[in-house]
């Protein structure tokens, strides 16, 4: 088996107005889809977050991706890993996503050889992953604070005829009863059965008091967490992680570094989760002598792919972390291969993030994956389990062409309601 054919579309998606440590997110969010595809007719599937800067790290990796084999996935890699300098967890920044491009890279080769493999091979890719675990993977509702409007074409205004999700979507939630209001309107559409709230927004007390509300009107059995994107202090994060006590499942980065997670590890009675402060295997030592988090969030778009993936949650194994999935706004590419992820892994301790909800359009065969009961259930057909819309990549790529937007920056958005706000790495 050869790859003869690589194919790199960037596309934009519509993007409510949502609230982060970072600013706002713009109308769209950019995704970039990769197609291998085979002498003897397979294609193999993959999705990134997109840029330029990423669609020129794929494109560079073309001449060591024509012509290998994608069975052999350590030999593909070690090509392109010969064609750069290695890239350092530094490189990732201090922005709530991750700056990296050849991690990206190589998560996307490493997703479509395995959507090649197995459609060669007949099997779902979570089979060639070490097996399936779990046939439906458990998610959890992700909340923002957010202003009105549902962006991309259907722009800031909000449709009054709306109602249930599809109302919660458009509406502005920006203080508790806003909240609340969004996680009751998600919960009833999904079957959520844990909810997340991307902090980082507002000073700690109006956060804290989001999720207390949350609790009061979810109970004990709804295990809810709070993000602040590591906009804390260490001692801010101490004060107010010792009010959120056996308010959370847990808190994620709310400080900045290994050494500030620690401490702050050693004096709040919280389960620290994070995707900032370890992110790489180069930080795995020191997560292990510094015990900066009991819960590591992989990302298969940051940590290499689904394979790396599954070597971080080896490592967790071995070192008595919990581990769990990050997101980043995707289409139905990146969840299946989450999907397959989640079912493949076996000590996965706490249902994944996802985006999902907030976008509307919509890139595969067959429509948006049904969310139901708080999960998705596992494709039962070889690779992935999704295919290409033809038709909706084409709408997805005008609108890219046509929005102009060639990376992320929500500060510049923020800039348009706030004027003169700029990204502090620390601002609490």
């Amino acid at each position: 088996m050869r790859i003869t054919e690589m194919h790199i579309t960037p596309i934009a998606l519509g993007d409510p107005p949502l609230l982060n440590a970072a600013g706002l997110h713009a109308p769209y969010c950019l995704r970039t889809v990769v197609e291998l595809r085979t002498a003897d007719g397979l294609t193999g599937l993959a999705e990134v977050p997109g840029s330029a800067a990423v669609d020129a790290a794929l494109a560079a990796a073309r001449d060591a991706v024509i012509g290998a084999d994608p069975r052999n996935w350590h030999g593909l890699r070690a090509k392109v890993a010969a064609q750069g300098a290695p890239e350092t967890s530094r490189a990732r920044g201090d922005k709530p996503w991750d700056g990296r491009t050849r991690v990206q890279v190589f998560s996307a080769l490493d997703v479509a050889c395995l959507d090649l493999q197995g459609k060669a091979y007949g099997v779902p890719v979570a089979q060639l992953l070490g097996g399936v675990v779990r046939e439906r993977v458990p998610y959890s509702a992700y909340l923002f604070y957010k202003y009105e409007g549902a962006g991309g074409e259907l722009g800031f205004g909000t449709d009054p005829l709306a109602a249930g999700w599809a109302k919660a979507r458009q509406a502005a939630a920006l203080d508790p009863d806003g909240v609340v209001a969004q996680a009751e309107a998600m919960v009833a559409e999904f079957g959520f059965r844990s909810i997340k709230l991307k902090g980082g927004c507002f000073e700690p007390a109006q956060e804290v008091a989001a999720m207390k509300a949350l609790r009061k009107r979810f109970g004990a059995g709804v295990p809810l967490r709070l993000d602040p994107n590591a906009l804390w202090s260490v001692e801010s994060s101490i004060r107010w992680g010792r009010e959120l006590e056996g308010v959370l499942e847990y808190l994620e980065d709310p400080c900045r570094g290994q050494e500030g997670m620690a401490r702050v590890r050693r004096e709040v009675k919280l389960p620290l989760a994070t995707n900032m402060c370890t992110t790489s295997f180069d930080d795995l030592p020191g997560s292990a002598r510094l015990e900066s988090e009991d819960i590591i969030l992989t990302d298969h778009h940051f940590w290499g792919g689904l394979r790396s993936s599954m070597e971080l949650a080896a490592h967790c194994r071995t070192f008595g972390r919990g581990v769990s999935m990050h997101s980043n706004n995707h289409a139905g590419i990146s969840f299946a291969a989450m999907t397959h992820l989640g079912a493949a892994m076996p000590n996965l301790t706490h249902a994944l993030d996802t985006h999902y909800p907030w976008q509307w359009e919509e890139i595969i065969t067959g429509g948006r994956i049904a969310i139901e009961d708080g999960s998705v259930a596992l494709p039962k057909v070889p690779g992935l389990g999704v295919e290409l819309d033809r038709a909706a990549l084409a709408r997805a790529h005008a609108a890219y062409v046509r929005c102009g937007l060639k990376e992320r920056n929500d500060e510049i958005e923020m800039r348009k309601k706030v004027p003169g706000w700029k990204f502090a790495a620390t601002r609490w």
